[in-house]
Order: C-alpha cells, then structure tokens, then sequence
C-alpha cells in the first residue's frame, strides 16, 4: 500500500509536464518558433560574411586616388588660370584708358626727376607751394625750349637737306653701279619706279593716315596736359597720395608694402636719375662727332639720340641707325661708317662703364630681361610702353626681392612659438636658458 502514492506521484508529475509541453507547443504555433527555442534577437548589424566567400577590395577615396603630383598641379594651374585671367582683364582696361595710364606713368617718372629739387628748395626755407610751382615751371619751359629748338632746326635746315638727300641718292647710286654687288642701272631704275607707283596708288591711304595724324597730336596734346597737371600734384602731395593708397591696402599686407614703397621710389629716382645722365652723354658725345664730320642736322639728332636713350638697347640702336642713314644720304658711305664708328665706340662705353657706374646695382636689371621688356612694352602701349617697361621691371624686381626678405625675416619672429607649440612647452628653453644636465 506504501508504494501506491509515490506511482501516483510520478504519473501526475508526467502529465504535468505534458501539460507544459502542450502549452510551449501551442505558444509556438502563435509565433512560428520550434518549441523549446529561445525568441529570435534582432540583428542591429550586418553580419560578416563567411569565411569561404570571396574577399572584396573597399575602394579607395577618390581624392586619395589621384596622385600627388596631378593634385599639386591642378591646384597650381586653376591658381594660374584665375591669374591669367585677372591680368587679362587688367590689360583690357589698361588699352581702355592707355592715355591716362601713360601720361600718369609719365607723370611720376618726371616727379622722380624733379623731386629732389624741390626737397633742396624746400631746405632752403621755400615753401612747399613755391618751391613745387618753381621747379615744375623751370622743368616744363626747358622741355618746351628743347622740343622748339629740334622743330625749328629740322624746318630751318630742309631746304639744304633736300638738295644734300638729292646728291647723296646720286652717290649712292653711283656707288652702287661701281660695287662688286652687280647692280644695273636697269634694276635701280625698277626700283625707284616701284616706289613711285606705289606712294601713286596709296594717296588715299596717305591722306587718311594725315587725317588721323590730327586726331594723334590732340591724343599727344591732351596726354601732355595730363602729364602736367599729374606732376604739380605728386610733387605737391606725393605722400598724401601714397598714404591714401596705403589705406586701400588690407592690413595684413599692409607693412609690407609701407617698407616696399619707399624703397621703389628710390630704385625709380635712380633709374631716372642715372638714364638721363647717361642720355645726355650719348647725345653729347655722338652729336660733337656728327658736327664735326660735317654731318646735317647735328644739334636735332644728338637730341633725338638723348629722347631715344630713355629706350635701353633698342633706342640706341635705332638712334645711331638714323644718324648713319642721314650721313649716308648727305655726304656718302664714308662719312656714314665713321658716324657708325663713333655711334659704337660711345655706345661700348655706355654699356660698360657709364651704366655700371651711374646706375649702380640697385636698378641692375639683365638685358635679357630688358630686351623681353621692351618688345613687350612695345607691343602693348608702342614707344610710350617701350619707354616704361624698363623702370616698370626695375621697381618691380626690388618690390619683389624686398617682400621675399620681409616675409622670411617674419616666418624667422614667429619660429620660436611655433615651435614651442608643437614640441611643448618644455622643449623651449626659458628665461634662465636651457636646462643643465642631470638637473
């Protein structure tokens, strides 16, 4: 009888758990799940792939894509592209407003002329007034004198050169029939009549250019009214001008281009200064060998020689062309090589003791420089470029050496914090110095 509860027992404790095995299973079929399984976790992220699949490389960042030195010249050549086109830009307006643009480069090249004689007037007790209205006046009058003496000696002496130009074709010509060249009279003849024709056939062409020949000397009037106007207010107020200009300046760049100023004014007074020395030497100097070769026209052409010497190497050349062509023509092919003889010798003095001597290195510029800038100044604005390309290269190389100094002398300032930023403080040595050994 003992053992009957505990059978009993096992038999209800079974169908207890069937019971629970019943319910797990109906739960299971309300949520799809086996029974007896735990609920399924939702996944919060991909999972890796298996170990059997195929490896895929990640792509790279298309910026690291692109090699080093590509990356460093697109970003140089779009910087190019802005440049270029500034300066295109700049050009366009400058060919827009060249007369005033040249007639105040003219301006400030005879400001650097004239400004010292205003600094000594002013040192004599003049007023500022006085002494600018002085030193303008005299400079302009003796311009003025200069420009009607070469006007009134070409006009004075026409007559004789035509009968001298006259004679010389005919020796010329002469000569040409006598050299080794070959020449007949036949082909001179052909020659002359070629000319003819065509100053025949161009006469329109020929009147036209005369006609705007009027509208270039009311141009030339007007730049120099400009010119005039232009110099009386920089000798003036030359520094209240360059302290206005200052203050369009941003200030971060704004003490650089202060020390800049002063220095290019100085670079441009000598330039000026040493151009016009040496001019008036060339002049002197060719002039006295014309005169007394008995070559016509020797006062206008030694001042041709001295305007034509603001012109470095192209403007001699073109100068001592005109003087041998004009000896040439008026008193024979001797006479002409001896003009070039004497044109040569003062020009190899210029070029290696005049220059290096008046000029001095502080406007030394190399005369491949000077050749590009010439042509270019040429090109762009004609002779009045071509006459300020140079001084134009000349400030612009110590403006350019200058800010190069003053920014490596303020990276040098700025060196010690710096580096005490990036090596920490300890790495500076403080004010009793560095640190001992073992301390």
């Amino acid at each position: 009888m003992s053992k009957v509860p505990g059978w009993l027992g096992r038999v209800g404790a079974g169908l207890t758990r069937m019971g629970q095995r019943l319910e797990e299973r109906r739960a299971a079929g309300a949520s799809g799940d086996e029974p007896g399984d735990e609920p399924a976790a939702v996944p919060e992220s991909v999972p890796a792939p298996p170990t059997y699949a195929p490896a895929v490389a990640a792509r790279p960042d298309p910026v690291a894509a692109i090699p080093w030195g590509m990356r460093v010249a697109a970003e140089a050549g779009w910087r190019l592209l802005v440049l270029a086109g500034t300066l295109w830009v700049l050009m366009k307006v400058i060919a827009e407003v060249q007369l005033v643009v040249l007639a105040f480069v003219a301006a400030l090249l005879i400001t650097a002329l004239l400004q010292p004689t205003v600094a000594r007037l002013r040192g004599l007790g003049l007023p500022r007034g006085l002494a600018t209205a002085l030193t303008a006046i005299t400079g302009f009058v003796i311009m003025g004198l200069v420009g009607w003496f070469v006007v009134w000696q070409v006009m004075d002496n026409l007559g004789d050169i035509s009968d001298r130009v006259r004679d010389g074709i005919d020796e010329l010509k002469a000569w040409l029939l006598d050299s080794p060249f070959h020449v007949t009279e036949q082909q001179i003849n052909d020659i002359a009549k070629n000319l003819s024709d065509t100053i025949g056939t161009n006469t329109e062409e020929i009147t036209t250019a005369g006609l705007q020949g009027v509208t270039v000397m009311v141009e030339i009037l007007t730049g120099i009214l400009l010119t005039m106007f232009s110099t009386l207010f920089l000798l003036y107020d030359g520094k209240k001008v360059w302290t206005w200009w200052l203050k369009l300046v941003p200030a971060q760049a704004r003490p650089g281009v202060a020390g800049a100023g002063p220095r290019a004014w100085r670079t441009l007074t000598a330039y000026v200064r040493g151009t016009v020395i040496v001019a008036m030497i060339d002049a002197i100097f060719i002039g006295l060998g014309i005169y007394f070769l008995d070559v016509p026209l020797a006062v206008p052409l030694g001042v041709f020689i001295f305007l034509f010497s603001f012109i470095p190497l192209v403007g001699a050349v073109v100068s001592g062309a005109l003087a041998v062509i004009v000896a040439l023509v008026t008193q024979g092919v001797f006479t002409a090589l001896m003009v070039l003889l004497v044109v040569l010798a003062v020009q190899q003095i210029e070029g290696h003791v005049l220059q290096p001597f008046i000029l001095g290195r502080a406007v030394r510029v190399h005369p491949l420089a000077v050749v590009l800038a010439v042509a270019s100044g040429g090109l762009v604005a004609g002779i009045g470029g071509a006459v300020v390309a140079v001084p134009l290269v000349a400030v612009t190389n110590t403006v350019v050496g200058y800010l190069r100094a003053y920014s490596e002398e303020q990276a040098l300032r700025t060196a010690p914090a710096h580096g005490a930023t990036a090596y920490g403080a300890e790495a500076a040595p403080g004010p009793q110095g560095p640190a001992k050994e073992g301390e």
